[in-house]
């Protein structure tokens, strides 16, 4: 692992990994963070991915203009709760709750971890319910469910039938959310994604296109919300 800074109008940092599985050079943004990553062949030389980072510069500096700032939670901001925009307020409870379309919060305690438990419950909540309903639908049982903050995925399903959503899904709408666990609850009958697999999803979600669309184009934002404070 080595680091190479590009120069230019700013500068970018790159951090340079050689690995055995790479068969070429190949250049990584995160849409979280705008970290910029090259992987390299394991014996390739550092100085051919700095030639690979000056030809692909153009590509790079768009790509990272076009990356959102990370959002911090504070008082008087909004939050995507189910779809919906919800108002950050002040409270004398030390618990952080919902009292309609706002979310009250003790202003003395880190508010991104009171409204993190908050969210990481009703998570658990929504997708426990919507697995269980869609188990029942197609005639299989799961052995465990797990809420992570995942960054590479909303969802997955196990050989052994454990399923592990991102907690963030609660900040989508329902029927997004709902998507997701019908996609991982399919795995139970198809662990692949053949079409027998589709097939599956669709009988009991059949409008999963538009759900799954939903995340491709908006799921980035669910994950520039920090909830450090």
């Amino acid at each position: 692992m080595g680091r190479h800074t590009l120069e230019g109008n700013p500068p970018i940092e790159v951090t340079l990994r050689h690995s055995a599985r790479a068969k070429r050079l190949s250049l990584r943004v995160s849409r979280l963070d705008g970290r910029v990553t090259l992987t390299l062949p394991k014996h390739a030389a550092a100085r051919e991915g700095v030639s690979f980072l000056r030809e692909k510069e153009a590509w790079l500096r768009g790509h990272l203009a076009d990356i959102k700032p990370v959002m911090s939670l504070a008082l008087e901001k909004t939050v995507l709760f189910r779809g919906e925009p919800c108002a950050i307020i002040p409270s004398s409870s030390r618990k952080a709750a919902f009292d309609g379309n706002r979310i009250l919060v003790h202003p003395s305690r880190p508010i991104g971890a009171q409204i993190k438990g908050l969210f990481r419950q009703q998570a658990r909540n929504a997708l426990a319910a919507a697995s269980d309903r869609y188990a029942s639908a197609v005639g299989r049982t799961y052995s465990r469910l797990t809420i992570r903050d995942t960054r590479s995925r909303w969802g997955s399903c196990t050989a052994e039938g454990a399923l592990m959503y991102s907690w963030r899904l609660i900040m989508a709408p329902p029927a997004v959310l709902d998507y997701v666990a019908a996609h991982e609850v399919a795995h139970l009958v198809e662990m692949n994604h053949q079409p027998a697999f589709w097939s599956v999803v669709a009988g009991v979600c059949p409008d999963y296109e538009v759900h799954r669309r939903w995340l491709r184009q908006n799921g980035d934002q669910l994950h520039q919300v920090s909830f450090d404070d």
